[in-house]
């Protein structure tokens, strides 16, 4: 299995951010092909954690593919391309994309 985390700083209007993601990226994104997959939320401090890094998330999205080549094809699909048009009208600049490969 992997992940792909999409990691978004703060945007200026978070409620705009978050009815955008909800009403028009999950959907875009749902049809990735060879998604497993997909969730969202806001990450939260633990406890009385106090962390310099503690504000540079606003949003956390996970999703999920059998393996790195499912992933890499679900991008360059023309549903990932429209994610991807998708993200850089509402997220411009607030993304930082990661992968992880489940042991």
């Amino acid at each position: 299995m992997v992940s792909l985390f999409a990691l978004y700083r703060r945007p200026a209007d978070e409620q705009a951010f978050l009815s955008h993601y909800e009403s028009v990226h999950v959907p875009l994104a749902k049809r990735l092909p060879g998604l497993i997959d997909l969730k969202w939320g806001q990450p939260q401090v633990l406890g009385d954690e106090q962390d310099a890094e503690q504000g540079l998330w606003f949003f956390v999205a996970e999703l999920t593919f059998a393996d790195k080549r499912t992933l890499v094809g679900a991008l360059e699909s023309k549903e990932g391309q429209a994610a991807s048009r998708d993200v850089q009208s509402f997220a411009d600049g607030l993304l930082t994309m990661r992968t992880v490969e489940w042991q």
